[in-house]
This record gives structure tokens, sequence and C-alpha cells, in this order.
């Protein structure tokens, strides 16, 4: 994230602030609707009254909501921990971030796929990140996407694929040590070296159809649930250097009397292209961006926020508003990375600037929090981060939240996240619904069962065949009011579909010890839920 390059603008430059489509398998109709209500299987029988509209909801339990975080591979920040460790260690500590986002109550990771114009994925476009081996172009012996993906689906977890878009690298060791084939080395005209770093020229357009075909060759060749891009458009301003575009400006230019409204077309084409393509490929695959927490400033745009920090809009040419608005996103993760009542970029005034945004569009807006900070002025004490989230709650356009980095989770905002996981995801949560309503939801379970045995009670069900995940719900009582669904009250946990298995299973190891109910509700890949079926009784114990 811009954590790498902007802490020193954070504090060291005020005013700047210190700172034809795919369609999954099982994706026709397997319900038709009957009047008042009920569902007719299509052999007839009766399957379920759909959850009624208008039901009371607990705001405190949003059944939908995102949850998640990033885990960097940039210089190994998250993961993998060194460069050289074995495949098994790889996998293992990667293993053991995920069941901490788990445990965390998290719903989706966002894992760094292309750091540095490389890739943690078996590529024939760009080599293997040094970040894996230590070398450039070292084979790891396996695919790290492939295996984060099926780790993070079996955990119930949505996998979105985080690209930087034009970052080449450091000087060293990075521009020094591409390997022959690298792009840049292929194709040098594509390359602006800019303070410490390499770039690939977004004024190219030979680079944006590279970079647009290699987020396309993991969208069509990974079942990932997102791609997403991070704060790194144009660099971020550095005194005394100059970004030197001055070639394609004059090649690409000529339609355009300002160099910025040129670099913001730019990425602007960039943004609207994968998110089109994307769509025209795995429409369920979501989009979306975490850009810098300030787009412009009031003082400099009235419509901007009341804020006296950097303008990612003039200093690195992201245009937020305009992806917003054009829908060529469909969320977005401001990185708000400053306390409630810090005076050059206040929390409290950023969150309804960004809730306005996303206001009557289709676009989700999530938070970026600042994990990484949890300790320093503002951000003291187990309340450092849920005091940020509690302020989320008037403003419900804010429909999640993500955190900075996996390592410190589990390190420096280890107490604090796990006050947000009490106080704030005591219950777990279905992920966000992808492509609109323009889908048909996945048919419900069948065969469902519940029986109690030794303390716990044990589910097994038939699957239908497009589904990706599954919501378990616990009703207490005869549990016959499908209201009951409508929030997250009654939810006991969001897992992934066991491959292979002839019926899926879950165990609930601490059941209510009278009467229950239990119903299990399919997700597919849109995370569309269908109906819930009939449920499955059991007696108190």
């Amino acid at each position: 994230m811009g954590w790498l390059g902007r802490s020193a603008l954070v504090f060291a430059t005020v005013p700047l602030l210190a700172s034809c489509a795919s369609v999954p398998p099982g994706a026709s109709p397997a319900q038709v609707p009957r009047p008042g209500g009920v569902e007719m299987s299509p052999s007839g029988g009766t399957l379920s009254g759909r959850i009624p509209d208008g039901c009371e909801v607990d705001p405190a339990a949003p059944k939908r909501q995102l949850r998640g975080a990033w885990i960097a591979t940039v210089r190994n920040i998250d993961w993998p921990s060194t460069t050289g460790l074995s495949a098994k260690e790889q996998q293992d500590e990667l293993r053991a971030q995920l069941d901490r986002a788990r445990d965390l109550g998290l719903n989706a990771v966002f894992f760094h796929v292309r750091p540095t114009a490389d890739a943690l994925y078996a590529s024939e476009k760009e080599p293997w990140a040094r970040y894996l081996t230590g070398r450039q172009g070292g084979d790891p012996g396996y695919d790290p996407l492939e295996f984060a993906t099926a780790e993070a689906h079996a955990r119930g977890l949505e996998l979105h694929a985080w690209f930087n878009p034009y970052r080449v690298g450091w000087k060293a060791p990075d521009l020094k040590g591409l390997v022959a084939d690298h792009p840049a080395r292929e194709n040098p005209d594509w390359l602006i070296e800019y303070a410490d770093q390499g770039w690939f020229d977004p004024g190219n357009p030979e680079v944006q159809q590279w970079v647009s075909d290699v987020v396309l060759d993991v969208v069509e060749r990974y079942d990932v649930d997102g791609v997403h891009f991070d704060d790194y458009f144009y660099p971020y301003p550095v005194d005394g250097q100059r970004f030197d575009d001055d070639e394609s400006w004059r090649k690409y230019g000529g339609g355009f009397d300002d160099r910025g409204d040129w670099r913001r077309d730019n990425v602007n084409t960039l943004i609207a292209d994968i998110h089109g393509r994307i769509q025209q490929t795995k429409p369920w695959v979501r989009f979306g961006v975490s850009p810098f927490g300030i787009w412009r400033n009031r003082a400099t745009d009235p419509t901007g926020s009341d804020t006296d920090g950097l303008q990612s809009y003039d200093a690195q040419h992201a245009d937020t508003r305009a992806w917003i608005q054009a829908g060529t996103v469909d969320y977005v993760i401001p990185q708000l990375y400053w306390y409630r009542g810090f005076e050059i970029a206040d929390y409290e005034r950023l969150v309804p600037w960004w809730a306005g945004e996303v206001a009557g569009t289709e676009v989700d807006l999530y938070i970026g929090q600042a994990a990484y900070k949890v300790g320093d002025q503002g951000w003291k004490g187990e309340e450092a981060l849920s005091r940020q989230l509690d302020f989320n709650t008037g403003h419900p356009e804010v429909g999640g939240d993500v955190y900075f980095s996996m390592k410190d989770l589990s390190g420096r905002a280890r107490g604090a996240i796990e006050h947000v996981a009490a106080t704030h995801y005591a219950h777990p949560a279905l992920p966000p619904v992808a492509g609109g309503d323009s889908h048909t939801a996945p048919a419900p379970v069948t065969d469902l069962a519940a029986r109690r045995s030794g303390g716990e009670v044990r589910l097994s069900w038939t699957a239908p065949e497009d589904a990706r995940a599954f919501a378990v719900y616990r009703v207490p009582g005869e549990g016959t009011d499908l209201c009951a669904l409508a929030d997250a009250t009654h939810l006991v946990d969001v897992i992934g579909v066991q491959e292979g298995a002839q019926a899926q299973e879950y165990t609930d190891t601490a059941p209510l010890e009278g009467q229950a109910r239990y119903y299990v509700t399919a997700l597919d890949v849109y995370r569309s839920e269908s109906l819930p079926g009939l449920g499955a009784p059991v007696n108190g114990g």
C-alpha cells in the first residue's frame, strides 16, 4: 500500500499530508416463483418461502459486510516472511495467516500477486517475484496464487488479486536485477525512472494494453473473487524530482491542453478497460481500488473534503470520483489512515465525504484502516481500531473495512483487532453480492439433516452444483419464522465447499441447549444466497 512511500510524506511535507460472458455451472434457474412467496422445486415439491421483505433487523448484526485484510508481498511485508523459504514453509505461513483472518471474523483477503511488474503466480508474461526465492525469475516450486485461492475458499474467505499497475521496482535491487526477458528490458521506452524507483509509463498505450492483458490473464486462469489496485498510479511526488513523460506527452497528448488532464485520462482509460474486460469475461469478479484517502481539498475544489493534505487527483492523477460516477469500479477502499480528530485529515470529516461520493451509485464503499499505526499517537489502547468502526455505523454507505496489513493483526494491532472482533464481528457476515441482480440465485441445498452427538450438533447436506460457500444458521425454538435469517443474529458460520465430498458436513461445537432449527444456504460465485429450504430441527439437549 501507500504505507511504503507515504509514511515520510505524512508528517514531513505539510500541507501535503504528512503524507460473451462466461457463466458458472448450474447458473440456470433452479426454482420457479409461485404466488404467495412460496418457491416450488422443478418437480413441484415445496421447498420454502422466501425471507419476507420488511423484516425487522438488528443494525449491529449486518448480514452483508466486507471484512478484509491486505496480505502484502512487496519487500516481504506480510508474506513470505523472508525470501528463500521452502515451498512448505511458505505454505505453512500463508495457512496460518488465513486461519488468523478467519478466526478474527474476516471474510476476505487482498493478496498481493503483482507487487513490482512481476508475478506470484505462474505467468508467461512476467517473471516470478524475487520476494519468493530472493531472485527475480526464481521458481518457488508451486503456484502461490493457486494455493492461496484454494486455501482461502476452503475457509470461506474471498480472495482478491492485488496488482500494482505501473511500479517496476526500486533502482536497487529491482531495476539492476531485472531478468533478460522482463518487459521493461524488452521495451526500454516503457520505463521511466523517478526518484529511487522505476515505473511503466502510464501515457504509453502499449503499457496500458500490457497492464490490462496481465490482469485479464489472471482473471481468465484463476478462480479469484476480485481484482484490486492500490494507491500507486502516477508516483507520489518527491521534492526536486520530475516525472519525465515528455515523449509520450508529445506523441499521445494532442487532444489535451493540460498535461494533468491527459494523465488522469490515461488512468481513467486503464480503469475502464480493465473493468469492462472483467465484466465480459467473469462478471462475478469484482474490481476495486484503494486510493489515497483525499481526493481534493476543499480549498482547491469546493466539492472536495475539509482537509489540508496531499490530493490524489492532482499528485497521482487518480480521479476516484470519475470512476465512481462512471461505474468503472465496483468498490472503493479509501485509505483513511488518520485518527478521529486529526486536524489535517480528520477521519470524522473524510468518512462522510466518501459516503456522499458513493451515495446513489452502485459502487460500494469500504474503509481502509491503519492497523500498522496502532500504538502511535491517536491510535493507542484496545479501542484504537474499534472507535473508527463505531463512527462508521452512523454512515450506512460504509459497507465494511479492510486492514493494513495482515502481519499487524498478529503483531502491534493484536489487542485492537481482537477488540474489533468481539465488539463488531461477534456475528459472521456474508460478503457483498457481485453483479447486482442480473443473475439467478443458486439452488437450495437438499437432504439437510441435524443430530445431536456428545454435546455437539452435526449437520450434513447435499450441495447444489454451483455452490461456492455455505451459510449456516441456528434459530432457537421451532425456528420457522424466516425473518430470523434476515440479519446475522442467527448466522453461525460461513464455510467453504468440501471439494470431492459426497455430502457436505458441519459441526456446531457450541449448540443451544434447547430446541433449535438449523438452516444452510448456498452462496454462488456472485455471492448470491439460495432460498433457505425447510431447515432441520433438533430437540433440546
